[in-house]
């Protein structure tokens, strides 16, 4: 592989508790405690039932579609909500309800709806579907073909309908306007357990549609042993293929990432390590990583691990099958970060930080591929938050957050500023 190409009060009180204790560093423990109410879950996973957590439910996926309109999808009670904007997210139309039917709607920061659009005008929205049984769900699906006015009834991705964990839904059109759904899913655990066997973590599956979402094909393993509870990133490549970039679980407990190459045809590559923290621990830290692929096959993605005791969002760039300019974002509180590639050159990053007083929006922007950075800030709220989205059109980058108090923002990157 030389290249790509071939929230409640005390909710918030706690999310900000976490924060300070990661940016001090004093301990670890805050971070497992986290990770461990969702890491065993009697080796089912997923996210259901009565003893559930409460938590912010401002989970909320965007996507443009080849005109230009800005499509956002979010949980609206028993329902996803979609809505549209034609002037990049300054205001938005009415909302529309893409499951006619009311059912159960995950849409806690990693695991929220999302939204993506083909070549013809088709908008497709995935989402988690929790069901009764604790830490269990169903991947569901609902596309649209005559752009947005209308959704088909929503179907299960996934062929397998045992109840446990399929959740954390990645969703991505290639340049075919072939559909890719990936998710992580426990019905290897499940089987280990069967047959008394061990099995860390969970699996990473795929499923693909050739024919505008009407149907899938898959149930399609690209690895075992992922990280159980944080998102998937997906993302087109040059060449016509999907890259997946996940955490995983290396032997003995490190939490690092790999990534693979996946086939329309259900073939993917062996996965490969990414990253090379070595984070030891045995929990899942519900922090996800992102990834978006340059014209060159340069793959650019950032991601959260703990390096010699101290927790780092990093940034670098894979290529000719390696690792290269890892460095630490421009800010020691950074989480939840997401990345773009516009072109070989020109690169974004965008997370959100605790100061103590406000949840700031910041962003890091490179003109040479990722040698040198410029940082800025955007935004802040006293309030819950959602993790920031990064989008592209028409060569420019767009981040999406949504706040508690300010709703739904969008704030524009330029070659000179925000």
């Amino acid at each position: 592989m030389n290249t790509l190409t071939p929230t409640l009060p005390g909710a918030r009180r706690a999310v900000r508790l976490l924060a300070a204790a990661l940016v001090a560093c004093a301990t670890l423990a805050p971070v497992v405690a986290a990770a461990q109410s969702h890491a065993g879950h009697g080796g089912q996973g997923g996210q259901g039932g009565q003893d559930r957590p409460k938590t912010s439910e401002l989970g909320t996926g965007a996507a443009f579609d080849r005109d230009g309109k800005l499509w956002i999808a979010y949980k609206d009670g028993q329902h996803v909500a979609v809505r549209a904007s034609t002037d990049y997210g300054r205001t938005f139309g009415a909302a529309r309800h893409v499951n006619a039917t009311p059912e159960s709607v995950a849409a806690d920061h990693e695991s929220r709806p999302k939204v993506a659009t083909g070549p013809d005008g088709q908008v497709y929205v995935t989402w988690t579907q929790p069901l009764p049984k604790p830490w269990t769900g169903f991947i569901r699906f609902a596309r649209s073909t005559d752009g947005g006015q209308t959704f088909a009834e929503p179907l299960t991705v996934h062929a397998n309908r045992d109840q446990i964990a399929h959740r954390f839904d990645a969703i991505a059109v290639d340049p075919a306007g072939r559909v890719f759904v990936s998710w992580i899913d426990k019905r290897d655990v499940a089987a280990a357990q069967a047959r008394k066997q061990p099995y860390a973590g969970a699996a990473i599956y795929y499923a693909v549609s050739a024919d505008h979402g009407k149907s899938f094909q898959g149930d399609y393993k690209i690895a075992d042993q992922s990280c159980e509870c944080c998102r998937i990133a997906l993302t087109p490549t040059p060449d016509g293929r999907m890259l997946a970039l996940w955490r995983h679980v290396f032997p003995p407990n490190a939490r690092d990432h790999a990534l693979a190459l996946l086939g329309a045809d259900g073939k993917a590559t062996p996965m490969q390590r990414a990253t090379f923290d070595d984070w030891r621990i045995d929990a899942c830290p519900h922090h996800g990583p992102g990834a978006s692929v340059a014209p060159d096959g340069t793959l650019h993605m950032v991601w959260f691990s703990v390096r010699a005791g101290k927790p780092t969002v990093s940034v670098g760039r894979w290529r000719d099958g390696k690792l290269q300019a890892q460095r630490p974002l421009d800010d020691p509180r950074a989480q939840h970060a997401d990345i773009v590639a516009l072109n070989d050159n020109d690169i974004a990053v965008v997370w959100k930080s605790f100061d103590g007083q406000q949840t700031r929006l910041s962003a890091m922007l490179s003109r040479d591929g990722g040698k040198t950075w410029q940082t800025r800030k955007l935004a802040g709220t006293e309030r819950d938050s959602d993790q920031p989205h990064l989008l592209q059109h028409a060569g420019r980058a767009y981040v999406l957050w949504r706040t508690e108090a300010e709703g739904f923002q969008v704030f524009a990157l330029g070659q000179e500023g925000a």
